[in-house]
């Protein structure tokens, strides 16, 4: 694995400390007064999610991970587990149904989504930014509310509640963004 200086750690960057793998959530670089620069990392443990903070000096080496990004594609549920295909080998793998956090009810049948590998294990997986959702239940239209920049909730086929603009009827096509899980257009 490729060794990178203490200050070239980036926010986003697998690192492995301690014999454990740890994820860099924020980076500051400190020069002090007195005594040489360092980088101030707040790292989170990736199996536990456990949080350490730690100081890094430009002299100081650490190991960079590269975890390995697979396409897998959902087929199903099965006791909490979801089961999910390597479109390139047909090869199957569980994960549990936790990985996505609360993003999960936006997985659909066929989707593809992308899982990070480490050695074999799989440690995340992230849906694609944008999903297709059908509003099953939203308030109707007032008449004259749409010079306002106001908002109405509405509930999708999948059960999550997000506000969308008064013109969103009920069984209409929206786009949701799982990252901030809003609207972003029609569909």
């Amino acid at each position: 694995m490729p060794k990178i200086n203490g200050n070239e750690i980036r926010p986003g960057n697998v690192l492995d400390h301690n014999a454990h793998l740890w994820v860099a959530v924020k980076v500051s670089h400190v020069k002090p007064g007195k005594g040489g620069a360092f980088a101030q990392v707040e790292m989170k443990h990736i199996r536990n999610g456990s949080k350490l903070n730690e100081r890094f000096r430009a002299a100081d080496k650490v190991e960079r991970v590269r975890l390995e990004q697979k396409d897998q594609q959902f087929l199903y549920e099965n006791d909490g587990m979801l089961v999910f295909m390597d479109a390139e080998t047909y090869e199957q793998i569980e994960l549990p149904a936790d990985i996505l956090g609360d993003r999960r009810p936006f997985l659909q049948d066929g989707m593809t989504i992308t899982v990070e590998f480490y050695e074999a294990e799989a440690l995340s997986a992230s849906l694609p930014q944008k999903v297709t959702c059908q509003v099953v239940e939203t308030e109707p239209a007032v008449k004259g509310q749409t010079a306002a920049n106001s908002f109405k909730p509405a509930i999708l086929d999948n059960g999550v509640r997000v506000m969308v603009p008064p013109f969103i009827g009920q069984d209409e096509q929206i786009v949701v963004n799982t990252e901030t899980m809003e609207y972003a257009e029609r569909a």
